[in-house]
């Protein structure tokens, strides 16, 4: 007898063997507390950029929103439940937007590009809540010379390079323009109808992680690099490297670094019309 998907139930392929487990779905024997897992070290730099660079890349319906200011945060998770207290990092890439749609409109920072260094929750993001994910070998930052220092490449080539240094404790958080949350484009592609999409469409991480406590908070100078790239160099993602590389650092508007603890895992994701 062939099985039925569950209604309310998470899937993933394969889904012949069940409900898949994740960051949005766990055992129901696993107990777990959002304010304690996972603990983050964030390490963020941003800078100021041509506007009319951004504009190329946001999707139809988006517009800059304020300065042109592109943030690049290196995040270092390590006691994180769903991977039953394992670790991995992630780059996330972005710059002020807003989106207007027939139905809803919102304003908050525009995901580029997500790099992480592990498959279960590059599979689970794209799949789930539509973060676009791909693979990176992301190092653990780390603190020399007095800079914390991050960086990321795929086999061999590094792509990015990042630093915060002169650092200096920033115990209250630093004031932000207000946030619906983190906008981005979901997309998966239609198998046979090549060039066309199964799914094209605007996903919302709204505002807001009462699970979150911020531990310590410093602020300071930051530099950030991306590298150009060859095909030779990364085959399915120079593209993206060298359209970050081409943006110009105008004004280089400083850098965080974060220990926290807790996080919410985006079960609150909604798709914007």
């Amino acid at each position: 007898m062939s099985y039925r998907f569950e209604a309310g139930r998470l899937y993933r392929m394969p889904t012949h063997f069940g409900p898949a487990p994740g960051p949005r779905q766990l055992p129901p024997d696993v107990v777990i507390d959002r304010k304690l897992s996972p603990r983050l070290l964030s390490v963020t730099a941003s800078f100021l950029t041509d506007p009319k660079l951004l504009d190329r890349h946001l999707p139809e319906g988006f517009t800059l929103a304020g300065e042109p200011v592109v943030t690049v945060e290196c995040h270092h998770m390590t006691d994180i439940d769903f991977l039953a207290g394992r670790g991995y990092a992630m780059i996330w890439v972005s710059w002020p937007a807003t989106f207007t749609g027939r139905r809803d409109k919102a304003t908050g920072k525009f995901v580029a590009v997500i790099w992480e260094n592990l498959a279960d929750p590059i599979i689970s993001g794209r799949g789930e809540i539509g973060h676009p994910k791909l693979y990176a070998e992301i190092q653990e930052p780390r603190n020399w010379g007095g800079a914390q220092l991050c960086e990321a490449g795929w086999m061999g080539f590094r792509f990015l390079d990042l630093a915060v240094s002169d650092l200096r404790d920033a115990p209250q958080a630093l004031e932000a323009a207000p946030s619906d949350g983190a906008l981005m484009l979901k997309y998966v592609p239609r198998t046979q109808a090549w060039g066309e999409a199964d799914v094209c469409q605007v996903t919302l991480t709204p505002a807001g992680d009462p699970d979150n406590v911020v531990e310590r908070r410093q602020a300071g100078s930051a530099t950030v690099r991306f590298h150009r790239a060859t095909f030779s160099d990364l085959p399915t993602m120079f593209h993206v490297v060298n359209a970050l590389a081409e943006l110009p650092v105008i004004e280089a508007r400083g850098g965080t670094i974060t220990v926290s603890r807790g996080n919410k895992w985006s079960r609150d994701q909604r798709v914007l019309l």
